[in-house]
């Protein structure tokens, strides 16, 4: 038997506008519609209705994570400083890390991820290589301090996340766990009803290799990813590389200085010259673990300094200031350029290419330099694919032009190898009777984000409209008002519950039928059952609430219907 959940008990309370602060549609939707409540920025309060559809989602990746054979445990939120410190990002988390410290001054965080706790555990339970593979995963509460949380529960600082972690002795039985968790996702996403996408991805503070993130497209996306309108191709932004091609050979003339005051941007300096910005190099200075770099690209692109962080990590990258340029008189603020740098690394993306000519800085104020040659004039000490992308650029696979999408992270899967092992020692005695070192993956769901992403997938302008797996009840059974309309409503639902479908039924006294009527649509049950002006007959329109589709059925005929 299935419960029968009467709206006159339960504690809902809808609204009829917009909460102010609310700019995203599943942020003004969810709370309208009674599932959640804001206690402070980035922290919510999962209200009934809102729980159901949190414990749906966490049903169906528990049902589908069990399948691969994954074992579910439980580990703490709080946690001890050491591991995070050992591993590094007890500082590379920065301020996104929760930290505080006990009665006794120990220091403890709360977990943003349990990578080390999971390696910890794995070394204190296996020890042999028959012992392996294995893959443990968990839902649980996940803490980041978030400098803006923004857009409701899509970006909380407290959170809903599945985490799994595989152990395997072999990379050849890491590449079988990342497959099997791949499938596995695919399955969930599916049955959540979830239009997404797999995409390449970068692994970030997470470390490792391989690493494939699962966006579901929507216009209140953080992510923006491209994908191919011609092939298969999709990534992040942050892992398309650019395959750079040999320029055509041609006679540049010797590099020329040019008189350019009150020319310290590109476009002054492009308008000044009549050339376009596509033809001249943009040199942007950043601090590397403290040191001053160059990074050159041209003129009409931007620097992503997410790409140019991947490239360069662990290390730490920052924009220079103005007290950077003292003391260095080789760089001319406005009008650096590559050709004569003192003791600058010079890092170029590969569309400066050996051969290429650009109209760019001469390290004086108010002068510019023209034929200004890669591989003449300057080297270039690596090459980095660090431009952000834009629309039109070629697909790296097929070489079509790209288009960019909007979308939120649902899922992010890593190949980590041995980083973590390594770090803990983490070893198991192998079949020569010698210690083997284990490889690792990393594998996550946003559980809560998975709420906010259905509704903005799922809405539209009449309220929520929720996929049947994860919907907080089967029907929504409304009452239209009178007595006999409530009777009816209420004996259809107690005998739908009795054949297992879960129901809400819409019994409030005193309430108008248009009241009911809207808040049906606006809670986003699947199906909606009304009791009304042809009760006395015995007869109840069934409505579908995505498509609007209505027909009258008999009690027999509705309970039929739903129950089958």
């Amino acid at each position: 038997m299935a419960q029968v959940q009467r709206m006159s008990r339960l504690m809902v309370k809808t609204l009829r506008d917009d909460p102010a602060d609310a700019e995203t549609l599943s942020h003004k939707l969810l709370v309208r519609a009674g599932y959640v409540r804001r206690n402070a920025a980035g922290i919510w309060t999962w209200l009934p209705l809102g729980k159901k559809v949190l414990d749906n989602i966490s049903r169906v990746v528990r049902e589908e994570m069990d399948a691969i054979g994954a074992q579910e445990v439980l580990l703490p939120a709080l946690l001890p400083k050491d591991a995070y410190e050992a591993s590094g990002r007890w500082e590379e988390y920065g301020d996104l890390l929760f930290r505080l410290k006990d009665r006794k001054g120990g220091d403890y965080l709360l977990g943003p991820t349990h990578e080390e706790i999971f390696t910890q555990t794995v070394k204190d339970q296996c020890t042999s290589y028959k012992d392996l593979p294995v893959m443990l995963y968990q839902i649980q509460t996940k803490y980041r301090d978030e400098a803006r949380p923004r857009s409701g529960v899509l970006r909380g600082r407290e959170f809903q996340m599945k985490d799994s972690y595989s152990f395997d002795t072999t990379d050849e039985g890491l590449a079988e766990s990342y497959r099997l968790h791949r499938e596995a996702y695919i399955k969930i996403f599916q049955r959540l009803g979830l239009d997404h996408r797999i995409v390449s991805a970068v692994s970030g503070a997470m470390g490792g290799s391989a690493s494939e993130e699962f966006l579901a497209p929507a216009a209140a996306g953080e992510d923006t990813f491209v994908d191919c309108p011609n092939c298969d191709y999709a990534a992040n932004t942050e892992a398309v590389t650019f395959k750079a091609t040999q320029p055509a050979a041609a006679e540049h003339g010797l590099l020329e200085e040019l008189d350019t005051p009150d020319t310290p941007t590109i476009e002054s300096l492009a308008e000044l010259l009549g050339v376009p910005a596509s033809a001249t190099l943009k040199n942007l200075l950043v601090k590397v673990d403290g040191e001053i770099v160059a990074v050159g690209v041209p003129g009409d692109r931007e620097v992503d300094l997410g790409k140019l962080g991947e490239h360069l990590a662990p290390a730490v990258v920052e924009l220079v200031t103005a007290e950077d340029f003292e003391g260095r008189p080789d760089l001319v603020r406005g009008y650096v350029g590559p050709q004569g740098l003192e003791k600058v690394r010079y890092i170029a993306d590969p569309r400066i290419a050996a051969g290429t000519a650009w109209v760019t800085g001469a390290n004086k104020p108010d002068t510019h330099a023209r034929n200004v040659v890669a591989g003449r004039d300057f080297e270039v000490d690596d090459y980095l694919d660090v431009v952000v992308v834009e629309a039109g650029d070629p697909c790296p696979s097929c070489g079509a032009g790209l288009q960019l999408d909007r979308a939120i992270e649902i899922g992010h899967i890593f190949q980590l190898g041995r980083k973590y092992a390594d770090t803990f020692q983490l070893d198991v005695l192998g079949q020569q009777g010698k210690p083997v070192r284990v490889t690792m993956g990393s594998y996550g769901i946003g559980v809560s984000r998975a709420v906010a992403a259905l509704a903005e997938q799922s809405a539209d302008d009449k309220g929520l409209c929720w996929p049947a797996e994860v919907a907080p009840a089967d029907v929504h059974v409304v009452a239209a008002g009178k007595a006999l309309q409530t009777e009816l409503a209420l004996d259809v639902a107690e005998r739908l519950g009795a054949a297992g479908v879960r129901v809400l039924v819409d019994d409030r006294p005193g309430i108008s039928p248009g009241v009911k009527f809207t808040d049906s649509e606006l809670i986003g049950v699947p199906r909606i059952l009304v009791a009304g002006r042809r009760s006395s007959e015995g007869v109840l329109e069934l409505k579908d609430r995505r498509t609007g589709e209505r027909e009258e059925l008999t009690v027999d005929e509705a309970i039929a219907r739903l129950a089958g």
